[in-house]
């Protein structure tokens, strides 16, 4: 942890494979809704709308985010999955982030859909040979291959970075 408001769990950074920090980043991966749920919990609108630093995104816009995000993680995998080394679409986030069911839905739409959806993935994932974590998708805008252990580990710190951010405002508030 860190006292960096943008980055509160530090930036991601690749880690070697073991079967360690598979396990580990399968446990972030399995527990993020409930993890985000609890974060969220007894949160009133005005809380909800407040951004979790100056310049960022609301806590409302947050959950949705990584509903979506996540929603491009699981595609991302399946298509690593069962392509080879398939091009996989970048989306504007921050675009995403202002869309009208970004701003209309309450958050638990977002939320009981991380809830599927995490299930989806991680049944997707869990039973991986190590052989498998070295197949790759290839990401346009960065000109790059990326693992699928790269993915992993991304979507892991991800769900992480932002549950911290929630809560640390909310800690920085006192709510």
């Amino acid at each position: 942890m860190t006292d960096d408001l943008k980055y509160p769990v530090g930036k991601y950074q690749v880690q070697p494979f073991s079967q360690k920090q598979k396990e580990e980043w399968l446990l972030d991966i399995k527990f993020l809704p409930a993890e985000l749920e609890l974060a969220v919990q007894n949160l009133d609108e005005y809380q909800l709308q407040t951004p979790y630093r100056e310049g960022g995104w609301t806590v409302h816009q947050l959950v949705h985010h990584i509903a979506d995000s996540h929603m491009n993680a699981y595609m991302r995998f399946k298509l690593g999955l069962t392509e080879d080394n398939p091009n996989i679409k970048p989306y504007e986030q921050d675009e995403w982030a202002k869309l009208n069911d970004t701003k209309t839905l309450p958050i638990n739409v977002s939320l009981t859909l991380l809830h599927a959806l995490h299930q989806r993935l991680y049944a997707t994932i869990k039973d991986l040979r190590d052989n498998e974590w070295e197949r790759t998708v290839f990401h346009p805008e960065h000109k790059k291959k990326i693992s699928l252990w790269e993915l992993l580990g991304m979507y892991a710190w991800h769900g992480r970075h932002h549950v911290t951010h929630i809560k640390n405002l909310k800690e920085r508030n006192n709510w």
